[in-house]
This record gives structure tokens, sequence and C-alpha cells, in this order.
């Protein structure tokens, strides 16, 4: 279409800008820090201290033993419970995390809390009431 005195001239598009390698190393390198905090961050949520006795995989186990038992000889109302209970216990137990996961991730924690802290202005108290142990936060550097 040929330009007339009443069509606006089309503006050239300024060049985008390209992104330097150091700029690209520190997008990647916060993408892993935060994928690391938020493992660690979900594991201490998972198992922070709720009312009541604190189940451990062991008694778990002995009450799916005791439920077993019991479904043999029950009436059928309570044998539906027995079963739902039983499904629910199966599912806590697959979710339990093992020590060795709970450990490997605070590892990666502690040695990436203090930048990811420092970069998103998080504070020792922030972390602290989310349930995240001063003994951890002390071995990654972070202080009051």
């Amino acid at each position: 279409m040929p330009t007339t005195k009443n069509t606006p001239k089309k503006k050239a598009r300024a060049a985008t800008p390209r992104m330097s390698k150091t700029h690209k190393d520190a997008l990647a390198n916060g993408r892993v820090e935060g994928r690391v905090i938020r493992e660690y961050l979900e594991i201490v949520e998972a198992t922070k201290p709720r009312r009541g006795r604190r189940r451990t995989a062991e008694s778990i186990t002995q009450r799916l033993a005791v439920i077993a038992a019991e479904l043999k000889t029950t009436d059928p109302v309570t044998k539906v419970r027995l079963i739902q209970e039983r499904l629910d216990l199966r599912t806590e137990l697959a979710s339990m995390k093992s020590k060795s996961e709970v450990a490997t991730a605070e590892a990666k924690f502690i040695k990436v809390a203090a930048s990811f802290s420092e970069r998103n202005e998080i504070t020792f108290d922030a972390w602290r009431e989310f349930g995240v142990t001063a003994a951890v936060l002390k071995k990654a550097g972070i202080s009051r």
C-alpha cells in the first residue's frame, strides 16, 4: 500500500538488547537456588510438628498390621472405615521422607541460603517463623 499524507509511517523497532553470558549465568544460578530453597522448605513444612504424638514409619507399619488382622473379623461398616484408614496410612507412609533425603536437602539449603537470603532480603526471623531451625541457619551463615 503506497504511503499517503494521511497514513502514518511505521517506526523502526529498536533492536532488543542481548543478554550477556554473566547475566544468563546469574539467572540460571537464581533458578537453581530457588529450586533448592523450595525443596527444603517443602520438607520443613511437611515435617512441622503437629498436635499429638509424632508418627514414625514403624508405628504406621504396626497400625497397618493391626488393621489387617481386624479386617478379617469386623462388621461391614467398621470394615469400610478400616479400609479408609489403611489407605490414609499407606499414603502417609509413602509421603514420608527418609532421613537421608532430608539431610541431602538440608545440605543443599545450607550451601545456597545465605546468597538467596541476601539477594531476596529474607531475614533470620523470617526463616525462623517459617520453621527453619536456628542451627541450620547458623550453618548457612545467616545470623540475627
